[in-house]
């Protein structure tokens, strides 16, 4: 009977694959700070967890480039990447918009619908691979925008909190529709996530 080995899934791990879990990390500090600016108010952990974002995005371009110099793609390396990316850009930009004020009804079906917008278009990605590469392992193009591209969503939250133009004071002011709040800056989520489950052809570079 084989006993079992501490910590051998690690010992799978190749470099790249270490570079996707700071990718992660970066994307669970943005949710931690998210939430220390829910808890204490101070502004200054709402743009903390704004900038981490930017950190996920070089990890998760770094851990790609490193897969390719070194050979080393695997389908656990493409998992990994999914999961991490779901995190930093799909889970995380839609806590920071709820806490820049994003807390309505309508701002939270919003939210919620950018993130299973977010999942399904990795999950779309996992399985199509092999087809847009047309057997030769490389991906030319992209179908529907890659979830990556929610930097731009922290982009203005992080203008917003700079601004201080957070809670009551959101860009674009409160509607009340039938009793409840939506915030109209909540509907940029609604654009990115309806564009990432499009049939758009975007080039991968």
């Amino acid at each position: 009977m084989d006993r079992p080995r501490p910590f051998s899934m690690i010992r799978e791990f190749h470099l790249a694959d270490w570079f996707t879990l700071g990718n992660a990390c970066a994307g669970m500090g943005a949710l931690f700070a998210a939430m220390s600016f829910l808890q204490s108010g101070e502004r200054l952990h709402l743009q903390y967890a704004c900038a981490l974002i930017p950190l996920a995005l070089a990890f998760d371009v770094l851990d790609g480039r490193i897969a390719r110099w070194r050979q080393t793609s695997s389908a656990l390396g493409r998992e990994l990447d999914s999961l991490a990316d779901v995190i930093s850009f799909g889970v995380a930009p839609a806590v920071i918009a709820y806490g820049c004020g994003m807390q309505g009804l309508y701002d939270r079906v919003v939210l919620v619908f950018f993130v299973a917008c977010g999942v399904s278009r990795l999950a779309r990605y996992n399985v199509t691979a092999e087809r847009l590469g047309g057997g030769t392992g490389k991906v030319a193009y992209f179908e529907g925008t890659p979830i990556p591209t929610s930097m731009l969503l922290v982009a203005v939250l992080w203008a917003a909190a700079a601004h201080d133009a957070i809670g009551d004071a959101l860009w674009g002011g409160v509607w009340w529709l039938a009793g409840f709040r939506l915030h109209p800056l909540v509907l940029m989520f609604a654009l990115s996530g309806s564009l990432m489950v499009s049939r758009i052809r975007i080039p991968k570079l």
